[in-house]
């Protein structure tokens, strides 16, 4: 019998539509339960203002670390499924969102095909992104050579996210 060895992933989720906390949860939820997939770890929820030209609500980001013997299409099915299921529609780039779920980080994998390009394109210019995923894996390879907690001292828009109390 072969054991497959888990893969450590990075999440990024993000809410701005109906309880955005109980959103987060519900995904976080959704995810460790899924069959070849453990929640490692949780970053604490962040506000952050919307990005994009489309005026909306507030989000509020965490992320999440996750270890994964799916494969890096197979996990992009399955956050979309979760996204589906929880009511998401996918009509306006940049619009409001009731929840959406990037992959981040897939080990020290890249990928740029078929609508699935990871490391994540824009996430070292992203402090919504940074912020939360330095707190439970600063030591994370973006891709670039930097780690996030490298990339965090350059990333600008950093005082527009504001930790949540719990």
């Amino acid at each position: 019998m072969t054991t497959q060895t888990p893969t450590r992933v990075a999440l990024g989720l993000g809410s701005n539509m109906g309880n955005s906390r109980e959103n987060l949860d519900l995904a976080v939820r959704y995810l460790d339960a899924t069959p070849g997939i453990t929640v490692v770890a949780r970053s604490s929820v962040y506000r952050t203002p919307p990005w994009g030209p489309i005026p909306q609500d507030d989000y509020s980001n965490m992320c999440i670390t996750i270890d994964t013997v799916l494969k890096p299409r197979a996990l992009l099915e399955r956050g979309l499924a979760i996204e589906a299921r929880m009511g998401r529609v996918r009509d306006q780039r940049w619009g409001p969102r009731l929840i959406d779920i990037d992959i981040l980080i897939f080990g020290d994998e890249k990928i740029d095909r078929d609508g699935l390009i990871i490391p994540h394109p824009r996430m070292s210019e992203r402090a919504f992104v940074l912020i939360p995923l330095a707190e439970i894996w600063p030591d994370a390879p973006l891709g670039d050579g930097r780690t996030v907690a490298e990339a965090l001292e350059t990333c600008p828009d950093q005082d527009g996210v504001v930790k949540l109390d719990a």
